[in-house]
């Protein structure tokens, strides 16, 4: 445990001066809701569906960079090299980065509630808080593996870019900038089949009051299977070629 707290203040510090991570998982979510939410945000139910999109919008690019552009960043560094030497097993970084990204998404969460309730009429009674923190958590597990898949397959020059094309198309194929009915015919047929949309029906019933569906669920659990398939892969693949 004393190993995880380490790496795990470590990583934070290190990231916490890095400007471009700061701003871009941190700052530039809340000022694109700024952009689209108080201008459209006209009751509270609107405000609070709003909210709900963009704090996905948030966690998803706090998890996403710190772990694709992350990961690469590392498998190209002589200190990644070096910390293999050093004790703990490889769950110890793992568990350390894992942590450092959730903090940051934590982080991306408080800025955009402030936001929005400074800037919209969103509220949100303590019962339907703690369902939306439910629902990040659940939608943030297989994006994470996606990010790590990138990581473990991307070169640090390519991550960012590859994170990017994920990223944004992501976001607006799931409903996430415009409401899923408002969006063109052909891309409502697309928003089904992401983990984006599945992960926004889980939040938006969060923060409505309404019931989940369980197709949701088992929708972002198949993502989960699957991009996690895919990190191991890479991340057995990275080890070969690095270390055997």
């Amino acid at each position: 445990m004393n190993l995880i707290l380490a790496q795990y203040k470590a990583s934070v510090l290190s990231l916490s001066r890095n400007p471009g991570y700061f701003v871009g998982s941190i700052v530039f979510p809340a000022v694109f809701f700024l952009i689209f939410g108080p201008p459209n945000a006209k009751d509270p139910l609107t405000a609070n569906f709003l909210m709900g999109s963009f704090t996905i919008f948030a966690v998803m690019g706090a998890l996403f960079f710190g772990f694709a552009v992350g990961i690469a960043n590392d498998r190209a560094s002589s200190w990644a090299v070096y910390e293999r030497t050093l004790p703990g097993s490889p769950y110890v970084r793992l568990v350390s980065r894992a942590l450092n990204g959730f903090t940051f998404a934590a982080g991306a969460v408080v800025v955009m509630a402030l936001v929005a309730h400074l800037t919209t009429p969103a509220h949100l009674p303590l019962a339907a808080w703690g369902r939306l923190v439910l629902a990040l958590v659940v939608g943030a597990i297989p994006i994470s593996l996606l990010g790590f898949a990138i990581g473990y397959f991307a070169s640090p020059k390519g991550a960012g870019t590859l994170a990017q094309l994920f990223y944004l198309p992501l976001s607006f194929l799931g409903g996430l900038w415009v409401p899923p009915q408002n969006l063109p015919e052909v891309v409502q047929k697309f928003s089904q089949f992401t983990p984006t949309r599945h992960w926004g029906e889980l939040v938006w019933r969060a923060v409505t009051g309404e019931a989940w569906k369980a197709q949701d669920f088992l929708s972002l659990a198949a993502f989960t299977l699957i991009f996690g398939t895919i990190a191991l892969w890479g991340y057995q693949r990275d080890q070969g070629q690095r270390f055997s």
